[in-house]
């Protein structure tokens, strides 16, 4: 039983260690999102490009007060 609280207890401090530099790539992600989006990259671009599902790239556009994209056909990417 030691063993396993043992392995549990080493997990723990590994994530704990590591948790703020991933909640600091992850807002270093966003910041990037936000500005492809604001120079013009499509949200499906963005989604491809970036780990962030299609729902979650629109939700970031409308917090930071992005229009959306108008009706119609689409650029394709190069």
């Amino acid at each position: 039983m030691t063993d396993t609280r043992e392995q549990l207890s080493a997990a723990t401090k590994r994530y704990r260690r590591t948790e703020a530099a991933h909640e600091a790539a992850r807002e270093a992600v966003i910041m990037a999102v936000v500005a492809a989006l604001r120079d013009g990259l499509g949200p499906t671009d963005v989604e491809r490009l970036s780990p962030f599902s299609g729902a979650y790239v629109r939700k970031l556009a409308r917090e930071h007060e992005i229009p959306p994209a108008l009706p119609g056909p689409k650029r394709a990417a190069p």
